[in-house]
């Protein structure tokens, strides 16, 4: 399992899980299981890096792949 910078980006910006699951419209789980390094699909990953109030192009700051 890769690990990603989400839980560090997530903690720099002050959110919890929640605030972050609700502004990228994913369940809480789902944040939990991408900070464990477990793969998501990429219309994920783009909701996630929105909600981060992140560029598409800045993905290789969150995800390693």
């Amino acid at each position: 399992m890769g690990k990603n910078a989400l839980k560090k980006v997530r903690e720099e910006l002050l959110m919890s899980k929640t605030e972050l699951a609700r502004a990228a419209n994913v369940s809480p789980i789902t944040i939990t299981r991408i900070e464990s390094g477990l793969p998501c699909r990429m219309e994920t990953k783009r909701k996630i890096l929105l909600a981060l109030g992140l560029d598409l192009s800045e993905k290789n700051r969150i995800f390693n792949d």
